[in-house]
């Protein structure tokens, strides 16, 4: 029998989640309006797994909810392992892509011995002097 779990997360884009998702070679979908019993529930990704037991991420209102089934997880890595690289690629996204927008350029991005990531951007002034 299967029963779901609603994991909370800190993911508010849907580009930048994606962006993430890819760039820690997760295999994930756009999806689509899934029926329940007293309304429908909007699935936007899907990972799909081998066991057919696949991962979601459903919008709340405010954020992406993971949605899965703990007992048939099958991803490389434990859940909190998981959601916490997810969790910084997310983050990584978000400031290169918000920045970019107000002028920013990415010079360097590295990882860390610890596992924390470096970015290092700049702006320059466009005033004349």
């Amino acid at each position: 029998m299967s029963h779901f779990t609603y994991i909370k997360t800190r993911f508010q884009n849907l580009f930048y989640l994606e962006k993430a998702l890819n760039n820690i070679n997760i295999i994930n979908n756009k999806l689509y309006k899934v029926p329940n019993a007293s309304d429908s529930l909007q699935l936007d990704i899907v990972i799909p797994q081998s066991n057919g037991y696949d991962i979601f991420f459903t919008w709340t209102g405010q954020e992406y909810e993971l949605l899965t089934d703990l007992s048939f997880w099958k991803q490389t890595q434990p859940i909190e392992s998981f959601i916490d690289k997810l969790t910084q690629q997310y983050a990584c996204e978000l400031v290169m892509g918000e920045s970019q927008k107000i002028g920013f350029q990415p010079i360097n991005d590295r990882v860390n011995e610890d596992g924390s990531t470096t970015l290092i951007l700049e702006r320059w002034n466009s005033t004349n002097i």
